[in-house]
């Protein structure tokens, strides 16, 4: 299995502990195989949605440099996917755009996100799953 996070489920993760997306972080930091994936785009797009002060402040704060070492650590558990194909515009949101050419390019079988009307139509013309943490630990076994 393979699938990409959109930035919603990873600023969710990092503002509570409490919640589905900080339960799937911690499973996917904890597995042994990756199925997590990331590109470039999306990489810089995590760092400058995590960076913004409001976002910050959301986070508690974190500084540059330990949102840097978590976006490292989060590189260090996914495959790397080089972008071949571009679709944009697909999406209402060209941000939305990075996520699903990740998605693509990869052959991923869902995205992750809190976001499901921005991705309205993709499982239907692309084939990629879109769906909310909390049903991707239950389809893998995680708990909350």
């Amino acid at each position: 299995m393979k699938i990409v996070l959109d930035t919603s489920v990873i600023v969710a993760a990092l503002m509570s502990r409490n919640g589905a997306a900080n339960a799937l972080l911690l499973y996917l930091f904890g597995m042994e195989e990756k199925i997590n994936v990331i590109s470039n785009t999306l990489t810089v797009e995590i760092e400058a949605v995590l960076k913004r002060p409001s976002n910050k402040e959301k986070i508690g704060n974190l500084s540059d440099e330990e949102i840097n070492q978590f976006i490292d650590d989060l590189c260090l558990i996914s495959h790397h996917q080089k972008i071949n194909f571009l679709w944009r515009p697909f999406l209402r949101d060209s941000q939305d755009d990075m996520v699903l050419e990740t998605a693509f390019n990869a052959g991923a079988d869902a995205i992750i996100t809190y976001n499901l009307k921005d991705f309205a139509n993709v499982e239907k013309h692309m084939g990629i799953k879109v769906m909310i943490p909390k049903d991707l630990l239950r389809q893998i076994g995680g708990t909350l």
